[in-house]
C-alpha cells in the first residue's frame, strides 16, 4: 500500500472518527470547550503540517479520461427546494448571477455565461467523500483566482465563503443554509475552480448547477455545490455558527486536506 494511500485513509478516517462524535449522541464531549480547543489544535497542526511537507502549490493527482467512473454518486442535496432556485432553474440558469462582494475593491455580479466565456481549467481528479467512497470526475471552470484577481482583494481579507443554494434543516444558530470557506492558500491553488462543467457536459442539478467549488485537496463537504455568492471576509466567527461552514458547524474540522 502506498505512503499516500495510507495517508489518505488516515486523514479520511480521522474525520469520521471527529464528526462521528457529533453524530453519535456524545454531545456533551464534543460541546466541551477542553475538547474543542484540542480538536482546533490538532486541525491546526495538520493544516501546517501538510503544507510544509508538500507545499502550497503542489497539485492534487490528476487522471485521464479513461480513468473517469462510471458512476459519480451525488452527496448531500440533490435538488434544492427554494422558490429562488427553482425559480433560476426554470429559467436554465439564464437570470442566475454569481454575486461576489466583502472585503474586494469591485464588488461584481457574473452570469453563468461571462464566467464561461473566461479562461478555463479542466481537471480530472478524485473526489474523497467522507462516508467513505471516491469517484474520478472531469472537471471545467474558472479558477477561483482568476475571479479573485478580477474583483480585487482587500489587504484584511483572509478567507473567501461560499454561499450556496440548497437549506438544510435550520438549527438554534438559524445556520441551516449550505456554506463553506477556505484561506487564500487554497483559494489560489491552480485546482481550485468554480466549475460548470462535469465530463464534458454543463453541471446537472444533482451536482450542483449551475456552480460548485471544487478544492481538489480537500475531502468532499468542502466542495460547496450551488454556488450564489462569495464573500472575502477577515474572520469566519460573525458567520452563521462561526465554524467556517455548515458541517464545521456540527463538528467537522475546518481544514479537510487529503
Amino acid at each position: 500500500m502506498s505512503r499516500l494511500i495510507t495517508r489518505r485513509r488516515f486523514l479520511i478516517g480521522s474525520t469520521l472518527t471527529a464528526s462521528a462524535l457529533g453524530l453519535s449522541g456524545c454531545d456533551a464531549l464534543v460541546e466541551n470547550p477542553s475538547v474543542q480547543q484540542a480538536l482546533r489544535m490538532a486541525e491546526g497542526l495538520t493544516m501546517r503540517s501538510q503544507r510544509l511537507l508538500i507545499g502550497d502549490n503542489t497539485l492534487a493527482r490528476e487522471f485521464t479520461l479513461a480513468d473517469i467512473s462510471p458512476t459519480f454518486r451525488a452527496n448531500g442535496t440533490s435538488m434544492p427546494d427554494g422558490a429562488q432556485y427553482q425559480a433560476l432553474l426554470a429559467q436554465k440558469f439564464s437570470q442566475w448571477q454569481l454575486e461576489i462582494g466583502g472585503l474586494v475593491e469591485r464588488p461584481t455580479k457574473l452570469s453563468l455565461a461571462a464566467l464561461k466565456a473566461m479562461p478555463a481549467r479542466t481537471q480530472i481528479t478524485r473526489h474523497d467523500c467522507v462516508e467513505g467512497w471516491s469517484a474520478i470526475g472531469q472537471w471545467s471552470g474558472v479558477p477561483l483566482g482568476t475571479v479573485l484577481d478580477r474583483v480585487g482583494l482587500k489587504p484584511e481579507a483572509r478567507y473567501i465563503v461560499f454561499h450556496c443554494a440548497d437549506e438544510y434543516e435550520k438549527s438554534l444558530d438559524g445556520s441551516g443554509w449550505y456554506y463553506e470557506s477556505i484561506d487564500l492558500v487554497d483559494a489560489f491553488h491552480p485546482q481550485t475552480i468554480l466549475a460548470h462543467s462535469m465530463n464534458g457536459h454543463d453541471l446537472e442539478v444533482p451536482h450542483g448547477a449551475p456552480l460548485r467549488l471544487r478544492v481538489e485537496r480537500q475531502l468532499g463537504y468542502k466542495q460547496a455545490k450551488y454556488l450564489m455568492r462569495i464573500e472575502a471576509v477577515a474572520d469566519l466567527s460573525g458567520i452563521y455558527g462561526g465554524n467556517g461552514g455548515f458541517w464545521e458547524d456540527r463538528g467537522y474540522e475546518w481544514y479537510a486536506g487529503i
